[in-house]
């Protein structure tokens, strides 16, 4: 039996987004499972280990439905039209789907299609890895920042090439108003039901008018949801994330800048392999997928780190499912299996246990399993 502490309940952020807030009382029964490349079939795998520990064991019907092209025969890394179908038969299906780590062009093509405006990335550090941060563990005490991400504008989205024969690479960056009120707004909404602080990120002299038209929305929005908010600088955002984390609350940003912010800020987790994040949209489409990349060199190397997605089917079972409780059974089993010592290779410390990817995924699994068998 392990012993650690608990995971501290968090509220349903979708419920801030709109259109979202009934999702609790009619949830999906659908969950399709794009397996990503390299190491996305062995996360994968153990995160749905984890998955059919704790539905199964509270006795909730949902069917999986996996894409045929599988990342470890060589899946192409972008939204090919099989695989746009796929997700097109989940959506219309009014199921949600869980991504394994994949590169290319694939997510920035998935979540234009889809209208997946808003990428929410949680950073709250495991108390059970304070001996595997390069943080100072004092830093880390009581830290839970969200960063909210536009996803469908900015420097991505824009449109991009090359002229005069090839010597010239283009790409184009804009944003409609509309967009960044949307994404705003709803931060701002998520601030309110946290702790109260917001933060916008821009970068005034580099680019002017990009960030006028970010400052301007903000401080409308603001205005019109009663919320203090301060505005900060790309550069000193990044460096204020790791040096002094607890003064932030919530984070929105543009999508380039809030990809850069939520990579630097996972120095706060011990390693990019514990960080996950959700996609979502209009008529609650949404996509749970982890903060890493597929890391080639690993794959097939019982390596990787499945944490991360895990944690994305947690947040997965909260936010789309309305399944609290197996949420909270998912985040305690993590806690309790890191604090007994149990630890994947990139976040290992002295006197660790190191367990390969699927040794770690079972232990979490078979934890879960028993703090739903005592629920």
């Amino acid at each position: 039996m392990f012993e650690g502490t608990a995971s501290v309940p968090t509220p349903r952020l979708t419920q801030c987004l709109p259109g979202w807030e009934a999702r609790v009382d009619n949830p999906p029964r659908v969950l399709g499972v794009v397996h990503g490349e390299g190491i996305g079939p062995e996360v994968v795998d153990a995160a749905l280990a984890v998955f059919d520990a704790v539905t199964q064991r509270n006795g909730w019907r949902i069917d999986v439905h996996r894409e045929e092209e599988n990342g470890a025969h060589g899946a192409r890394a972008d939204l090919t039209a099989a695989r746009l179908a796929f997700c097109q038969s989940i959506f219309a299906a009014q199921g949600v789907v869980l991504c394994g780590p994949i590169g290319g062009r694939f997510v920035y093509d998935l979540r234009a299609r889809f209208d997946l405006y808003c990428k929410l990335v949680p950073l709250r550090p495991s108390v059970a890895l304070a001996d595997a941060t390069i943080v100072r563990p004092e830093r880390l005490q009581g830290v839970d920042v969200l960063i909210v991400r536009e996803n469908v504008g900015g420097l991505y989205l824009g449109e991009y090439g090359r002229r005069d024969e090839g010597r010239i690479a283009y790409q184009h960056l804009s944003y409609r108003a509309d967009q960044v009120a949307r994404i705003v707004d709803v931060a701002a909404r998520m601030a309110r039901a946290r702790r109260g602080g917001l933060s916008a990120v821009v970068k005034t002299g580099g680019i002017p008018e990009v960030s006028a038209l970010w400052r301007e929305q903000v401080e409308a929005v603001a205005s019109a949801r009663s919320i203090a908010v301060e505005v900060i600088e790309a550069d000193n955002a990044c460096f204020q994330l790791v040096a002094d984390p607890q003064r932030f609350d919530v984070v929105v940003a543009p999508n380039l800048f809030g990809d850069v912010l939520a990579d630097a800020a996972t120095v706060l987790l011990g390693s990019r392999g514990m960080s996950y994040s959700g996609n979502f949209g209009p008529q609650r489409r949404a996509v749970y997928q982890t903060g890493h990349g597929a890391a080639h060199d690993l794959s097939g190397s019982d390596r990787a780190n499945p944490v991360a997605q895990i944690l994305s089917v947690a947040m997965m079972l909260r936010e789309s499912f309305g399944l609290v409780r197996e949420a909270l059974q998912i985040e305690t089993a993590v806690e309790r299996v890191l604090a007994s010592g149990l630890r994947s290779p990139d976040i290992a410390a002295r006197g660790s246990r190191v367990a390969g990817t699927r040794a770690l995924g079972e232990h979490i699994a078979q934890e879960a399993a028993r703090i739903a068998s005592e629920a």
